[in-house]
């Protein structure tokens, strides 16, 4: 995925007058590459700064729920199910506001598009499920696009202190488990 995000980026930088139209369509095509919201919104951030990349990141955010009402619409049976798995993890007496869903956009490992399933079924049709939407997406725009913006002003002598703070963070918050394999485990003594 870091490969991915470098190339992007590269792809970003490089494409001139059309970077803002490729930002939105990378928004776009985010759900098919496996990459988060906030990544594209960072990289947003640093490549036009605060503000431009906030509105291109809106711009983008809110066509990819605009898609994914589309395609909810068109695979009933899928909606269904996805209705389901949403009241399994939620309950089915779950109702959330705009606010709150706006502040759950803001939590990195919540998936972006189970937040839109909670938006159509909270929303009457669908010019209130876009409302909703664009409302919703303010938030995380501006948000970590802010983010990127103010990790391209750092300059080196203050990132290398943060990145060896993070370390520490990093190391505590690794996967606690140990495979061993079976051979490994029972080996037989020569």
């Amino acid at each position: 995925m870091q490969q991915l995000g470098a190339t992007i980026m590269m792809v970003l930088e490089t494409s001139g007058f059309f970077a803002p139209l490729l930002f939105i369509g990378f928004h776009l095509l985010r759900p098919l590459l496996f990459l988060p919201v906030a990544f594209i919104c960072v990289s947003g951030g640093i490549l036009f700064g605060a503000v431009t990349g906030s509105v291109y990141s809106i711009i983008g955010v809110t066509l990819s729920s605009l898609i994914f009402y589309k395609i909810s619409q068109w695979m009933p049976k899928t909606l269904k199910k996805l209705m389901k798995l949403k009241q399994r993890l939620f309950g089915k007496h779950s109702g959330f506001s705009t606010g709150q869903i706006a502040l759950l956009r803001l939590v990195p490992f919540i998936h972006f598009h189970l937040l839109s399933l909670m938006i159509i079924e909270m929303t009457t049709g669908f010019r209130d499920y876009m409302k909703t939407s664009f409302y919703s997406n303010i938030p995380l725009a501006v948000v970590y696009t802010s983010v990127g913006q103010w990790l391209s002003t750092l300059s080196p002598i203050i990132m290398g202190p943060l990145i060896l703070a993070l370390l520490p963070i990093i190391y505590l918050l690794r996967r606690k488990e140990i495979v061993i394999k079976w051979n490994d485990f029972f080996q037989t003594a020569k």
